[in-house]
């Protein structure tokens, strides 16, 4: 941040604005159009470019500034903004300074992010006014001298309720009293059902290799940098879990671009343990605990496991060494649905996320998480936040596998299984970027907690694919954080897109944070389709029914993802399985067992000898 000038809640309190740099989306002035820009305050001078880090577009002398204030959304841009007629009214969360040089008088109009976002702007850019018998101002990121109520009131007395006499009973009218308790009854939301406990950073994502051959994506082309927010989690445990636990880590991005929000939805393996969406809230209820005991069901999750061998893939990953990361940062993160492509020639590519750590891989074993969990239950969260702080920003090779559309039935396998791992002999990685974190949030419950993610999020150049579980999951993500977060969340800052927005359809709302101008309908006015956003057709065949898989092959991947084990490698699954298989009924043990005996006989007897048998 950069100090701005003195100025407080209060005339007789000066204080000093401490204003983040950041996008914004701004009028220009000859072009008429949105852009996209990144501001910050240096020398005394506004100056913004294209990107973090990028050459500067341009410099406005802060001395020069008469005015600075909020406005309304669907405003009319005033004549002297731009040379040429806008091409959209001002959205939400605009604001407008003005600045005097001579003779000359001129108007600037950007977007910000958030309503509370646009008055630091407005703030930090506005003039200071004279001290003597200035009226107090309530604007974001001031500091007051006293505690106020939501609406700006001084409170009272903080320290003691209104008494009907010093040993009398309360007093309803005791309002800040009522507010304050009122709203501690609230300050918790549902917590997602599964990856309740994570972490959250903020980073950028620079693309190093042209693949507009595969994607139209703007912000994949070659040399791009676009800011992100990230957040991991691990998946089965509840809020209060603790970080080391043997379980799978979930990985969610966002990425601003100029054309909307990207959301990758992913994990730290490259699978999952089931390939139908059917299955999934039967096997999340096995991870969770049992309605009766309110414990863990061992039983429940190896009988889950026994009776689906799809899984086997995925629990022979969560059973290796690289089932307790140390950290967040010594793990890889892979998108495991399979995506596409689409390029300017409206050609379509299968493709997968590849995000390789460049801190190395570093994990606990049973013992040592044990250790760990007894002295620290947020390890993830310490080590992520504490490296940042101190700039030991963590990064991941950006990567992906890409496959024509034409060449989806070579692979030997259904590319679109979610059990399955697409072999890199026959699809190799190609390295396109690097993903570096670089910033901690602020507010963990605004930023983190808040975060919503959903695969239904894309943008031109990207698009899904018939994977069925993510098919489930561009509804399923949607709707869980409607219900956790409400119907407007996307309007909350660290959700709201960086870009232009204009949504008729929608309106009103639990949270609405601010008017829809002509909040009505979609239009359908000559020219409104956007041919950027369509998708080339998507040949389909055979009839509608429950089809089950036709001779899945569950066992050759967990096999050879076995055979590469080094000897210590297979000795600590043995163990790890054989411990987790602990007070297990032993015909669930058997049917198992069974199970890792077709992925190699090796396998079987490895983890039979542990268990005694």
């Amino acid at each position: 941040g950069t100090d701005i000038k003195g100025k407080g809640c209060c005339a007789c309190v000066p204080t000093t604005f401490i204003m983040t740099d950041g996008f914004l989306t701004k009028l220009g002035y000859k072009s008429g159009k949105w852009q996209n820009r990144y501001f910050k305050i240096a020398g005394g001078d506004l100056v913004y470019s294209e990107d973090v880090g990028t050459d500067i577009k341009g410099k406005i002398s802060i001395a020069t500034i008469r005015s600075a204030e909020v406005v309304a959304p669907g405003s009319k841009v005033s004549p002297d903004a731009c040379t040429t007629s806008p091409k959209k009214p001002v959205g939400p969360f605009g604001f407008r300074f003005t600045t005097v040089e001579g003779s000359t008088t001129r108007s600037y109009y950007c977007l910000a992010s958030s309503a509370s976002e646009a008055q630091r702007w407005v703030a930090a850019l506005a003039p200071a006014t004279p001290a003597a018998d200035a009226a107090p101002v309530a604007v974001a990121g001031n500091s007051c001298p006293y505690s106020t109520s939501f609406q700006g009131a001084p409170i009272a007395d903080g320290q003691f309720a209104l008494r009907a006499g010093p040993q009398g009973p309360l007093l309803l009218q005791d309002w800040q009293l009522l507010e304050k308790h009122a709203h501690f009854n609230r300050e918790r939301i549902p917590e997602r059902i599964v990856h309740a406990k994570g972490s959250g950073a903020y980073g950028t994502l620079t693309v190093t290799k042209d693949i507009s051959r595969y994607t139209k994506a703007k912000f994949l082309q070659l040399g791009k940098k676009t800011e992100m927010m990230i957040r991991f989690s691990t998946v089965a445990g509840e809020l209060g879990a603790a970080d080391a636990e043997r379980d799978v880590r979930g990985v969610a991005m966002k990425f601003y671009t100029e054309e909307g929000n990207y959301d990758m939805v992913g994990n730290n393996t490259p699978v999952f343990f089931l390939r139908d969406p059917a299955l999934f809230p039967d096997f999340v209820h096995t991870q969770k605990r049992d309605p009766r005991t309110n414990m863990r069901d061992g039983n429940a999750a190896w009988q889950y496991w026994s009776e689906h061998p799809e899984s086997l893939h995925q629990v022979t990953i969560l059973m290796s060494d690289r089932g307790i990361p140390k950290g967040y940062r010594y793990m890889n993160a892979y998108s495991s649905h399979t995506y596409s492509f689409i390029n300017s020639n409206n050609e379509r590519f299968w493709f997968k996320w590849h995000f390789k750590t460049n801190q190395g891989h570093q994990h606990y074993t049973n013992s040592e998480a044990a250790v760990v969990v007894g002295a620290d239950r947020e390890s993830s969260q310490a080590d992520l936040y504490n490296a940042i702080e101190k700039g030991d920003f963590p990064s991941w090779k950006a990567c992906v596998q890409v496959l024509p559309e034409s060449q989806a039935g070579t692979l030997g396998i259904d590319p679109f299984d979610l059990t399955k791992v697409w072999p890199h002999s026959k699809v190799p990685l190609e390295e396109i970027g690097l993903l570096e974190l670089n910033r901690n949030p602020d507010d963990y419950f605004a930023e983190v907690e808040q975060a919503a993610f959903a695969p239904k999020n894309v943008v031109p150049g990207i698009g899904h694919s018939p994977d069925p579980v993510l098919q489930m999951r561009i509804f399923s993500y949607m709707d869980a954080q409607n219900y956790r977060l409400g119907g407007n969340h996307h309007l909350l800052p660290v959700n709201r897109a960086r870009c232009p927005i204009s949504a008729p359809q929608y309106r009103a709302g639990r949270m609405c944070l601010g008017p829809n101008v002509d909040a009505n309908f979609t239009m359908p006015a000559a020219g409104a389709e956007v041919p950027i956003m369509r998708e080339p057709p998507l040949a389909l065949s055979g009839a509608a029914d429950r089809h089950a898989p036709e001779q899945p092959d569950d066992y050759t991947q967990p096999g050879n993802l076995f055979r590469i084990f080094t000897p210590d490698q297979k000795q600590r699954l043995f163990k790890n399985i054989a411990d987790a298989m602990q007070g297990v009924d032993a015909a669930i043990i058997e049917k198992q067992l069974s199970h890792f005996g077709k992925a190699d006989p090796e396998y079987e007897a490895g983890v039979r000898k542990a268990l005694g048998l």
